[in-house]
């Protein structure tokens, strides 16, 4: 008697080994959720039936790794038949396909790469803009833009730094998007925190609303409705980044990766979505649009992954555990010990296992990073650099971080400029790009 199965082959860096595990479903469709993978690895979910003695074919529902359409289809699985890809599957139990974090965040990144495509497709630059009305006795735009550089300045030293390298025009409006950002984040992590509402998180978004529509509030507000009717800014991302700020009111806990993607997504990855434009792609590189964007969203995601790394400590204080909970537990973890604060074997095993992915984003980021206007690489090297020596800093603290924060020193800060800089010069590829879609 067959069984049905779901056949995941293990991702592209180990298909060497010729493994595959087999899901035997007797009883529905179990989910399945593979390792992620952004884009560098893939996996293949086969849904069919196994007979003894008969060539095997299949039922596939395939993403195309490049796309990232969903598609499905039928093939062999022998004697060079073609491969369809799947990364991060997920399956109901009804049976249903349902998309992964990845893919729900892939489907804002075509949005933001389509809106960049157009305007650059666009003959008419001269495009009318809806004039940005300032309120009361604020002043003109250029002192909401030095004001905005001031916040930079302030509290993001080394990337306002590295600003300085842009063109005056991409300076400014990467300060409106940093201080937005910072203000988005004060209303959760801020002083008055304890007292923000779901309610108040509306007003925030309707008052982003307006920010689009060139009806600023307030100073700060008009830098940013200046920026976005200049630059081909959507505000998905920025709607986004509200979200995640609603999902830390009421959410502590993070069932698996899955789950955490979505969050860092939120919270940090929308950065980079919402930069690029700003940032801009060099002219010579090779690479799609939908690539680079994917780098900054890995860049974002990286950064966040290393923040929660850093703060296990002080998050727990807080009664928070950023953690996936089912890697805990499989690492015989739980809450208790990341309360208790103490670092043990397990912990350092579990610690390893969460850097190495941190590093694995870090790595995709990398190679969107040269891919950007030159002006702009600078800034974007100097962050990435820095980020990720914090993940060096907290194995050289062996894993403590429930007590000790990972800092980088500013001796190590000031070594890590001229090295940015260095890659920073470094021009796109202008023919075989890895970035590039086959």
């Amino acid at each position: 008697m067959s069984s049905a199965l779901l056949w995941v082959v293990s991702p592209s860096s180990e298909l060497s080994n010729g493994t595959g595990i087999f899901y035997s479903v007797r009883e529905g469709i179990r989910i399945v959720d593979s390792s992620r993978f952004l884009g560098r690895n893939r996996s293949l979910v086969c849904k069919g039936r196994a007979k003894k003695g008969k060539k095997q074919r299949c039922t596939l529902a395939s993403f195309n790794a490049d796309s990232r359409y969903l598609c499905s289809g039928g093939s062999s699985l022998k004697n060079g038949g073609k491969s369809y890809v799947l990364s991060n599957a997920v399956v109901s139990p009804a049976g249903e396909m349902a998309m992964s974090s990845e893919q729900k965040v892939y489907d804002v990144v075509l949005k933001q790469a389509a809106l960049v495509n157009r305007k650059l497709r666009s003959i008419d630059n001269l495009e009318v803009k809806p004039d940005i009305v300032l309120p009361g006795d604020l002043g003109v735009l250029s002192e909401a833009y030095d004001r905005c550089g001031e916040v930079c300045a302030e509290y993001a030293k080394t990337f306002y730094l590295g600003t300085m390298l842009m063109t005056p025009e991409r300076r400014r409006a990467i300060w409106a998007i940093y201080v937005w950002c910072r203000r988005t984040d004060e209303l959760v992590d801020g002083p008055n925190a304890s007292h923000i509402t779901p309610t108040a998180l509306d007003r925030w978004e309707a008052r982003l609303e307006d920010v689009f529509r060139g009806r600023p509030f307030d100073m700060l507000d008009a830098a940013l409705s200046d920026t976005v009717s200049r630059f081909p800014v959507d505000i998905q991302p920025f709607r986004d980044m509200i979200e995640g700020m609603r999902m830390d009111l009421w959410k502590s806990r993070y069932d698996n990766f899955d789950e955490l993607y979505l969050y860092c997504y939120y919270v940090a990855g929308t950065v980079g979505l919402m930069s690029v434009p700003v940032m801009g792609i060099a002219p010579e590189s090779k690479a799609t649009t939908e690539s680079v964007y994917n780098a900054a969203l890995a860049l974002g995601i990286a950064n966040q992954l290393t923040n929660i790394l850093r703060d296990v400590g002080e998050d727990a204080r807080r009664g928070r555990v950023y953690l996936p909970q089912d890697e805990l537990a499989q690492a015989g973890l739980s809450d208790d010990d990341i309360y208790a604060a103490k670092v043990t074997d397990k912990w350092r095993n579990f610690m390893k296992k969460q850097i190495k992915r941190a590093r694995k984003f870090f790595d995709e980021a990398e190679r969107g990073v040269t891919e950007l206007s030159s002006a702009s690489r600078w800034p974007v090297w100097a962050s990435l650099l820095l980020y990720r020596k914090i993940l060096d800093e907290i194995e050289a603290n062996d894993y403590n971080n429930f007590t000790r924060r990972a800092y980088v020193s500013k001796p190590k800060k000031l070594l890590a400029l001229p090295i940015a800089y260095a890659k920073a010069v470094i021009r796109p590829s202008t023919t075989a790009s890895p970035l590039a879609k086959a």
